[in-house]
């Protein structure tokens, strides 16, 4: 036998075990997804329960659209991503449920946090989401974003108590800086409240 010809037998035997990896890594990674697939469910079901909800007064709903266009942002049809946040000693602070255009935080209800404690109207609201929000507004005067692809927010309230805050038309880039801020803001909530 040739040198070329065991080459290409060497080959086409590491061609067959990539090929055999590969059909059990697919195997594997479709397990899993299924898997977080059960895990989003008991999490949504039991973890975090949503009593009878009131749009807060203060910030009406305002409807939301993705800054981006549909392909850089989140898809519909793509599984639903939750996303825990939690303090530097691993305590639950809530969870983010990233659905299509939409992000949903929801707050852990043991942790019953207030509008009023700062810095979630100063920092949060102020700071952050109102800032994304008028940015967009900018560029829907300068005609540079389409109306209905502006950022928008709402925060659901049962009297004082928040009980998610709904946030449309984030892209990515957005979610990491909402997901920062928003964990970073409900640890300092937590910090005041536990004094």
């Amino acid at each position: 036998m040739s040198q070329d010809q065991e080459r290409t037998k060497a080959l086409l035997a590491l061609k067959q075990r990539l090929e055999k990896r590969t059909a059990e890594l697919e195997e594997e990674l479709a397990e899993i997804k299924v898997s977080l697939e059960a895990v989003n469910t008991i999490i949504l079901e039991k973890g975090f329960k949503r009593g009878n909800l009131k749009e807060t007064e203060a910030q009406p709903k305002t409807e939301v659209a993705i800054r981006e266009p549909p392909s850089e942002g989140y898809k519909g049809g793509e599984p639903e991503n939750v996303i825990p946040l939690k303090t530097v000693t691993d305590e639950s602070l809530a969870i983010i449920y990233v659905e299509n255009n939409a992000v949903h935080v929801l707050p852990d209800e043991s942790k019953r946090f207030s509008v009023n404690t700062p810095p979630f109207t100063s920092f949060l609201v102020e700071r952050v989401l109102t800032r994304m929000q008028e940015k967009d507004s900018e560029l829907v005067r300068l005609k540079q974003l389409a109306p209905e692809k502006m950022f928008a927010y709402s925060i659901i309230q049962e009297d004082d108590l928040i009980r998610e805050i709904v946030i449309k038309n984030v892209d990515e880039e957005r979610l990491k800086e909402l997901k920062s801020s928003i964990r970073w803001t409900l640890e300092k909530m937590y910090e005041k409240m536990k004094n």
